[in-house]
């Protein structure tokens, strides 16, 4: 595009639309942009050498000319927008992977990237702003995909980021306690959320969760919607068996009663596959098709990444939330009879309300509770742990200020057919301190660790340990 947000972009003949954000002002840097090239600057003020066009707010102007200039292109995508608490990245990994297995070319934009097929950038949120999301999607465009699926955050409902968009498919997973110091309320979450669901192109599908208990927040007059649950729904999901290396389960809907198997482990990742089921199946691709591609499937990076050591199993996830953490915990404890050791923390400047409550989960499903940093961003470390550990019944966990060592001192509490847990980072490459950027992935500690002088001999394996993620 010849029109550029960020003047470090602008090449000679570009227009710079001078954004005013919370953290900068693109009018501080229009200077530059001249400097790098811009023929022509959109801002809300000032006089420049070069041609000059003052606007009441550059972000609506934005919007705007990205919609007349560009939407009639984007919108030959199918357009498919997950949102949820928990469950948005596997399930829209998971119909990603599948859509390109049935040779129906499909990207990706979310929490771990921009993907089509393979990863071709991070990105810095979960939906990107507007401006980047077109960018990305006509990229899509240009390189042959027929479907995008991304991500749709309730922080990027609520900062516009995704307004002019318009999709074929919404999909809800779930919704449980996050980003309440956001939204301030349950009910002010689901509504930004809800939001997604009155986007739909004429004749688009709303895909909804029928066993989430906020369920009727996504389930809008006017829509076409169909439902998918273990305790009801179009689409009705039995489970049928379940151990370390696969899940059996029966899908009766309209159209069909199939049994599938797939590699994904438990009762919560069939969540997550079902929205491939239900959107494949309405795409008109054979049941037996779904099912075959269903058997064998990769989980997003930083979802239950698992290597064994010895006969235990040391597993990363991104669980940041009370729900996933009860997730994750029950999964692990459907697998081993012996102990589960938890490794995470808490992240500062956000929801306070819920660190008590994932401490206390924790340490009544772990035999022992390593509690440690996550990104304390702004906040002091010392009340991060404070609220953690907030009226705490239990003395099962102790306090390691460095993830590097707690990770460390979690594998050395194992000992046989045990469980370590080690949550709230998964993907992530760095931790988030005031204005710093360290470098600190989980998964290369762990095989950090494991490849030591004093462990040698012991060598990781994959194995399909899943969750609803």
């Amino acid at each position: 595009m010849d029109i550029k947000i960020d003047s470090r972009k602008i090449k000679k003949g570009d227009t710079f639309v001078a954004l005013r954000g919370i953290d900068h002002d693109g009018h501080d840097y229009i200077q530059q942009a001249i400097e790098n090239g811009a023929a022509k600057i959109i801002c809300e003020e000032g006089s420049y050498e070069v041609e000059t066009c003052i606007v009441e707010d550059t972000r609506a102007y934005l919007v705007n000319y990205l919609k007349d200039t560009y939407y009639d292109k984007i919108s030959k995508l199918k357009l498919i927008g997950i949102t949820g608490t928990n469950g948005k990245t596997t399930s829209a990994f998971l119909l990603h992977q599948m859509l390109n297995k049935l040779g129906r070319k499909c990207g990706y934009i979310g929490t771990i990237g921009f993907y089509i097929g393979e990863k071709i950038r991070s990105l810095a949120n979960t939906t990107p702003d507007i401006y980047d999301l077109y960018t990305i999607l006509l990229q899509c465009l240009s390189l042959g995909c027929e479907y995008v699926v991304m991500e749709v955050s309730s922080q990027g409902i609520a900062n516009h980021r995704i307004d002019t968009l318009r999709f074929d498919y919404a999909v809800f997973t779930n919704l449980t306690q996050d980003h309440l110091d956001f939204h301030k309320t349950m009910e002010n979450y689901a509504l930004a959320k809800q939001q997604l669901f009155r986007m739909l192109k004429p004749g688009g599908k709303a895909i909804v969760n029928y066993d989430d208990s906020y369920k009727q927040y996504f389930l809008l007059d006017g829509n076409d919607t169909v439902t998918f649950g273990f305790t009801g729904g179009d689409f009705k999901m039995t489970m049928d068996a379940t151990d370390k290396c696969h899940t059996d389960f029966t899908v009766r809907c309209p159209d069909y009663t199939r049994h599938f198997t797939t590699n994904l482990i438990g009762r919560y990742n069939i969540y997550n596959l079902m929205t491939s089921v239900i959107v494949l199946t309405l795409e008109g691709v054979a049941p037996s098709d779904i099912a075959e591609c269903a058997t064998a499937l990769a989980l997003p990076k930083g979802r239950t990444e698992t290597v064994f050591y010895g006969n235990n199993l040391i597993v990363v996830d991104y669980a940041h939330t009370p729900d996933a953490m009860e997730k994750v915990f029950s999964a692990a404890r459907e697998l081993t009879s012996g102990a589960i050791y938890a490794v995470f923390g808490c992240t500062g400047d956000r929801d306070r309300d819920k660190r008590p409550k994932m401490t206390q989960i924790a340490c009544a499903n772990a035999a022992h509770v390593i509690l440690t940093h996550d990104d304390p961003h702004n906040e002091d470390q010392s009340q991060i742990y404070h609220d953690m550990i907030k009226g705490l019944p239990d003395n099962n966990y102790e306090i390691i200020k460095s993830r590097d060592e707690a990770i460390k001192k979690g594998i050395s509490l194992l000992k046989g057919n045990d469980i370590l847990l080690i949550l709230g980072k998964g993907h992530e490459e760095f931790i988030l301190c005031k204005d710093k950027r360290i470098p600190f992935n989980d998964m290369n500690v762990v095989k950090k660790c494991l490849s030591s002088p004093c462990r040698q001999g012991i060598v990781p394996s994959a194995m399909p340990f899943n969750r609803y993620a």
